[in-house]
């Protein structure tokens, strides 16, 4: 049986790149048909009526004419354009930084609807929640569970052994955690205190509600980045570059408020 000629799916706007003088291939990210790549033509032009709807960062319910190569893009109306996170450059940035990840991890026409509902909830998130260096670490997290890397982080992955409550140390080659009388002669790896443990457990076994009402300082939150930035990197091989760039926005952010 033949696929219907066009159709339509939610889709929240992941990447977008140039095409030609006018046009655009936009990467979407659905409920139900995984990470899709569409053309969007003339919607590069000033009087485009589907430009509003197609910028990135933006929920929208997408109408789709099946093509050659690429499909293409005939229709949208804006769901939610997280207008707080677009108006904010450090918002942006972080929205940015998770929808990269995304990208990242997933492999086209490949259906994860508990990875949408993550991503949108997230943007939800980053636009209301007081601690955005938490919502991160919450979804990257809860991303490294929906596509195969979950973390352990209650026993050491070397000899099995409950953690005890003392400074254990993250290894991204082995996937978690190992204890003081493993750790000697492993591969680089991360010390992490009691307390950094302990978020990082809470923040992998709860949902968002948790996470807004927990109170972190300065220091234990780097050490959450720390950590969590050096399992992504190991990942994914590379750097990612929208966290180079947050980085480098926080140290701005810094100089301005000293």
């Amino acid at each position: 049986m033949s696929k219907p000629r066009t159709y339509q799916t939610e889709a929240i706007i992941i990447k977008k790149t140039k095409l030609g003088e006018a046009d655009r291939i936009l990467t979407l990210f659905t409920p139900h048909l995984g990470k899709i790549q569409a053309k969007a033509r003339g919607v590069r032009r000033p009087k485009s009526k589907l430009a509003g709807h197609l910028e990135l960062l933006t929920h929208s319910l997408v109408s789709l004419a099946r093509g050659r190569n690429l499909d293409v893009i005939i229709g949208s109306q804006t769901i939610n354009s997280f207008l707080a996170l677009k108006n904010d450059l450090w918002l942006t940035s972080c929205a940015l930084y998770i929808t990269e990840l995304v990208n990242q991890f997933t492999a086209d026409n490949v259906e994860n609807y508990p990875l949408f509902q993550l991503l949108l909830e997230t943007l939800e998130q980053l636009s209301q929640m007081g601690n955005k260096e938490l919502a991160l670490r919450y979804f990257e997290l809860h991303l490294l569970d929906q596509v195969g890397y979950r973390p352990q982080l209650r026993q050491c992955v070397s000899c099995q052994q409950p953690l005890e409550p003392v400074v254990n140390c993250f290894c991204p080659s082995t996937g978690g955690m190992l204890c003081p009388n493993c750790s000697p002669g492993q591969p680089p790896s991360y010390p992490l205190s009691v307390n950094a443990q302990k978020v990082l457990r809470l923040l992998q076994n709860s949902d968002f509600s948790m996470v807004s009402r927990l109170k972190i300082d300065a220091q234990l939150s780097k050490e959450l980045e720390r950590v969590m930035g050096g399992y992504l990197k190991y990942l994914l091989e590379r750097e990612v570059k929208s966290a180079a760039w947050l980085d480098t926005l926080k140290e701005q952010i810094k100089l301005n408020t000293t």
